[in-house]
């Protein structure tokens, strides 16, 4: 007999006004929840974020980046944001569940609280495991989110129709200083193999970071994607924190750029955030013809002075 987990539902009120009944959890939320922290943006400081799913096969990270709001998150753990994976039985049974109950596409973020790809070189790669699971349909799909550059298991696979990639990517002076993972050439090397395996590639610039000559350096990410492959969609988040990622950073120089504060934490000041932006997607319209551009944990107030319309926001997390 096929074991059942249930589903529970709940009615949500969309970027655009409208109220739509969703999916809230499977069973306790352990698996697979709505990540719904960020309520409706009724005034102009709200941030906007779309209510996506998560699918929380593990949590933590071996890149230990300093600003990684995994430090906040799993402050009263004593491994703190060390990886972790959840047993896959558990998750197999909760996604089964949820890919034969689940009527309407969604995306299932595997990269909110984990790498995605942490677990690429283990006896049995989360990938693997995962994908064979959503190739039994064809109404879902899967993202990875990561600072990895390990895809091998990818390019042996067939998951091209259930699989998207998202590679979180940063200016070279700002990774070397503050990031502890793959080189951002190497990331790029890597979206690149996907990209040509046939795989939807997304990109995250994200935290953008005002260091001196931050236009020029952010303008050579963009030149580094674009003279590899076109990816489908861009989102840009610029640097922020919360007090709990903060006090439980151990490099904490990052902090000084931070001037502003909103309901997530604190922000790099507004008319800094609003030229890198301008600068960013300026270059993607005008050397690239790419539009295709999405802004992360902004307020209402930056998408109306960029003339971006939140409403039909199409990020990273969502179709």
């Amino acid at each position: 007999m096929t074991r059942k987990v249930k589903i529970h539902y709940k009615e949500y009120i969309q970027l655009d006004g409208k109220k739509e009944i969703m999916l809230q959890r499977v069973k306790d939320g352990s698996i697979i929840t709505r990540f719904d922290k960020t309520p409706f943006p009724s005034l102009r400081t709200s941030i906007v974020c779309p209510h996506f799913l998560e699918l929380k096969w593990a949590y933590g990270c071996p890149y230990d980046c300093a600003w990684c709001y995994l430090k906040g998150t799993f402050r009263f753990r004593p491994e703190g944001p060390a990886p972790v994976v959840k047993p896959y039985e558990k998750i197999e049974l909760h996604t089964r569940q949820f890919l034969r109950e689940a009527k309407n596409p969604e995306i299932l973020n595997t990269g909110e609280i984990a790498d995605s790809l942490m677990n690429e070189k283990s006896e049995f790669p989360f990938s693997q495991f995962i994908t064979s699971i959503f190739k039994t349909q064809d109404l879902h799909k899967v993202l990875f989110l990561t600072k990895s550059s390990n895809v091998e298991n990818f390019l042996k696979s067939d998951s091209q129709r259930q699989a998207i990639f998202s590679f979180s990517l940063n200016a070279l002076p700002v990774a070397k200083k503050w990031e502890k993972a793959p080189s951002v050439v190497k990331r790029i090397k890597a979206a690149k193999r996907v990209f040509e395996d046939g795989y939807e590639v997304r990109i995250r610039i994200d935290p953008i970071v005002p260091v001196e000559n931050w236009q020029e350096s952010y303008l050579q990410l963009l030149d580094l994607i674009f003279d590899n492959f076109k990816p489908e969609r861009i989102t840009l988040g610029s640097l922020r924190g919360l007090q709990s990622t903060i006090n439980g950073c151990t490099d904490n120089s990052w902090v000084k750029y931070l001037k502003e504060s909103s309901n997530w934490g604190k922000k790099v000041d507004f008319e800094v955030r609003y030229a890198i932006y301008t600068a960013i997607i300026q270059r993607l319209s005008g050397n690239y013809n790419f539009n295709n551009i999405a802004l992360c944990k902004e307020t209402v107030q930056m998408w109306d002075a960029l003339k971006m319309d939140y409403r039909i926001i199409r990020c990273n997390c969502i179709w």
